[in-house]
């Protein structure tokens, strides 16, 4: 099947250098692969598109509904495996780091130690979009204000793994890494043969356990996912992980707040709320505090949270450090709060703020990736190696006009893994998104969200820029005995 398989140049974590020398722990996949055949493999990926489909595991281009119309995500059947002792360590460090980022946060909405010290800039902070003083001395459940966060990891042309982004707002992506395992088991279950796989399926009740932790007042908290509705992109998503944890779905106009609690109309009248999963961005949230002309959140919720008889999840405020500039800062967080070097690094990042730093981008913008430190979804990004000269102008203006928007980063060579393109295999470059929950203990899922840049030669995963996704698979290490006899499909 791989025979005409070119490996990338970078580091293809199927294949060390030629088809012929596969790496550790694909010994199993590479020979059910074979035995299926590539004709089968094709014919199984229309399947699970179909099937896809039929579970209704879509996403809109476009929040308003309008013009943008209900897509599969792009599904490639060819999983992506990561050793247990990878894992391992790829766990530890992501606990760390986000305990590094709740202390930051904490801090910086009370006594602003680490701003005081010199450590991080007040104005890098207070600068920030995602910046809301109006969170500043609220104490939160816990003490925790990231409790569901998706961080992006990728690996270098030397297979080290780094992070590439926080995201701590309302990561989405969970509902489709679920559904991935599922067509997977049902569409090619020959190729779990041989091998144990960390189950996934159990992601819904570690989420509803993190978020019942944050109502410490209740015996049995009442949660809700709070949505904006039926047409915004991640609907589904939703949806789904209200079913899966069997909590009602609501949007705003189904919440009031009264007598400092709030409350969830229903056929029954007025049922108290005590955890809030929210969907929506802080901006949204309470029209008496951030936004006035928000017809999506709940007036007054803000000060319940206040008063303590409410916890939010993510806290607003959090978005502060999913700024890309603030990213830049979390190993220096690392070392401050824990007294720890990072165990994940970042990847080398260029402050356009910084006078020195901004000079060398603007000197060096065709070689290096920009990107606009409030966007998302692979837009407002400069690719400087695949830019035209109006691009790159483009971009020199503006970093000049408003320097604190901007970060660079080297263009590194992702990782590959082979992907279906057209029906054949191709290295398609690939990043991770492993899931962190914590309420009052951390749960990290066994692997995560692998996104794939399924047109040839892009670097660029994401769904809204025409990538895709695949299972990823944490395998025992090559040598190790199983804990069980076969594949562990739970």
């Amino acid at each position: 099947m791989f025979t005409d398989y070119k490996p990338s140049t970078g580091y293809d974590e199927y294949f060390s250098t030629e088809p012929t020398s596969p790496r550790d722990n694909l010994a199993p996949l590479l020979s059910s692969l074979g035995q299926m055949g590539l004709a089968e493999l094709n014919r199984s990926h229309a399947s699970a598109s179909n099937l896809l489909r039929r579970l209704g595991a879509t996403f809109r281009l476009n929040d308003s509904g309008v013009n943008g119309g209900e897509r599969i995500l792009p599904f490639d059947p060819l999983p992506r495996l990561i050793s247990q002792s990878d894992w391992s360590n790829l766990e530890r460090g992501l606990i760390q780091r986000l305990e590094a980022i709740d202390c930051f946060l904490a801090d910086i909405y009370a006594d602003q130690k680490i701003i005081n010290d010199g450590v991080v800039p007040r104005e890098d902070v207070e600068s920030s979009q995602g910046w809301r003083p109006q969170m500043q001395g609220i104490q939160l459940p816990l003490n925790r204000w990231c409790h569901i966060s998706g961080l992006d990891l990728i690996r270098d042309g030397q297979g080290t793994w780094r992070v590439l982004e926080d995201n701590l707002r309302c990561p989405s992506g969970v509902a489709y890494f679920l559904e991935n395992r599922r067509v997977m088991k049902r569409l090619f279950p020959t190729l779990f043969a041989g091998r144990t796989v960390q189950p996934i399926d159990d992601y819904p009740s570690h989420l509803l356990r993190t978020l019942q932790d944050l109502a410490p007042w209740s015996d049995q908290p009442q949660v809700v996912l709070l949505t904006p509705g039926v047409f915004n992109s991640a609907y589904f998503e939703h949806s789904y992980l209200a079913q899966q944890m069997g909590i009602p779905l609501v949007e705003g106009r189904d919440l009031i707040c009264e007598e400092g609690r709030v409350w969830m109309r229903s056929t029954n009248g007025l049922r108290s709320v005590d955890v809030i999963y929210r969907r929506i961005d802080d901006d949204f949230l309470d029209p008496l505090v951030f936004r006035n002309d928000s017809m999506l959140g709940v007036p007054g919720l803000v000060n319940v949270l206040v008063k303590g008889r409410v916890a939010i999840a993510n806290a607003p405020g959090t978005g502060v450090a999913d700024d890309k500039l603030i990213y830049a800062h979390v190993p220096s967080m690392i070392r401050y709060y824990l007294s720890e070097e990072p165990i994940i690094e970042n990847v080398p990042t260029y402050l356009c703020s910084r006078e020195d730093d901004r000079q060398f981008v603007l000197e060096n913008l065709e070689q290096l990736v920009v990107k606009s430190v409030a966007e998302a979804g692979g837009y407002g990004m400069l690719i400087g190696p695949q830019a035209s000269r109006s691009e790159i102008a483009s971009f020199d203006t503006k970093i000049r006009d408003n320097p604190r928007n901007f970060i660079a980063q080297p263009t590194l060579q992702l990782s590959t893994v082979p992907a279906l393109s057209d029906g054949e295999l191709y290295p398609c470059h690939v990043d991770l998104r492993p899931y962190v929950l914590r309420g009052a203990r951390d749960w990290v899922s066994p692997g995560g969200l692998t996104r794939v840049a399924l047109k040839r030669g892009s670097l660029v995963v994401n769904s809204s820029q025409g990538g895709g996704c695949k299972d990823t698979w944490v395998v025992s290490d090559q040598g190790k005995p199983a804990p069980l006899s076969g594949a562990v499909l739970c």
